[in-house]
C-alpha cells in the first residue's frame, strides 16, 4: 500500500498533546496516565483512527491507545480527536516491534488488530501482526484473560493467522469468515477500510484469541 505524503504531519504529531511522545516512560504505570484507572485496549495499526476513536467515544468506561508507525496517517487520527477531544484515548507513533519497550507485563487488557498489512511474501511472514513472534509479545503484555481481536478481508492471512494461533498455543474463541452476516456482527464497530471492502461485497474475517487454560491459572 503506498500512502501519501501528507505536508507537516510530522510536526503535527510532534507538537499535539493526543501523542504520547515518550512511551516507554510510561511502562508499567498506564493504569495512572489516564483520568481514570479503567481497563486498558489498544489498536495496533490505527490508521486514520476511525475505529478507534468511535469505540472510544462508545466506551468512556474504557481507555484506548491508537498505535501506528506512519505519520501521513496517524495525523488523521489526530485531526477526529481534536474535534472529539475523548479524555480516554491517546496516540503514539511507534513500530509495532518494539511493543514490549511500551508496556509491561499484564497492562493490556485488550488488543485489535484491524486489516493488517499481510506481508505477501513468505520471507516477510514474521512481520505480520498475526505471526507466532508477534503473538509472543503480545502474550507478555496482555492480563492473564486479555483477548486479541482481529479483523481481515484477506484470506491468506487469515488462514495464516489460524495456524499460528494453534501453533503459539492460543484458543479461537470466537471465529467467523463472514462477519456482517454472522452471530458477531452486533456492536461491531467498522473501520475505514471495512467500510470500504464491504461495500463491494468481501467478506470480513474475524477471530478473537484468548489464552488456554493452563496459561491463565
Amino acid at each position: 500500500m503506498r500512502l501519501r505524503n501528507v505536508k507537516g504531519s510530522r510536526d503535527t504529531i510532534a507538537d499535539s498533546e493526543f501523542v504520547v511522545h515518550e512511551p516507554e516512560s510510561v511502562k508499567g504505570t498506564w493504569r495512572g496516565y489516564f483520568p481514570n484507572k479503567a481497563p486498558l485496549y489498544i489498536e495496533i495499526g490505527m490508521g486514520k483512527g476511525k475505529f478507534i476513536t468511535t469505540l472510544a467515544g462508545l466506551h468512556p468506561d474504557i481507555n484506548f491507545i491508537g498505535i501506528e508507525k506512519y505519520s501521513s496517517v496517524l495525523v488523521r487520527g489526530i485531526e477526529k480527536e481534536s474535534e472529539l477531544l475523548l479524555p480516554n484515548l491517546r496516540f503514539i507513533r511507534m513500530d509495532a516491534e518494539d511493543i514490549n519497550n511500551v508496556f509491561a507485563e499484564g497492562e493490556v487488557d485488550r488488543i485489535y488488530l484491524n486489516f493488517s498489512d499481510p506481508w505477501p511474501k513468505d520471507r516477510h511472514a514474521k512481520r505480520r501482526l498475526t505471526s507466532r513472534q508477534f503473538l509472543a509479545r503480545y502474550d507478555k503484555m496482555l492480563v492473564p484473560d486479555g483477548k486479541i481481536c482481529f479483523k481481515t478481508d484477506n484470506v491468506p492471512l487469515f488462514d495464516f493467522s489460524i495456524e499460528e494461533a494453534n501453533e503459539a498455543g492460543w484458543d479461537i474463541s470466537e471465529f467467523t469468515r463472514d462477519l456482517h452476516h454472522s452471530e458477531w456482527v452486533e456492536g461491531n464497530v467498522m473501520t475505514e477500510y471495512e467500510e470500504k471492502f464491504s461495500a463491494k461485497g468481501n467478506p470480513i474475517c474475524r477471530m478473537v484469541l484468548t489464552r488456554k487454560p493452563e496459561h491463565t491459572s
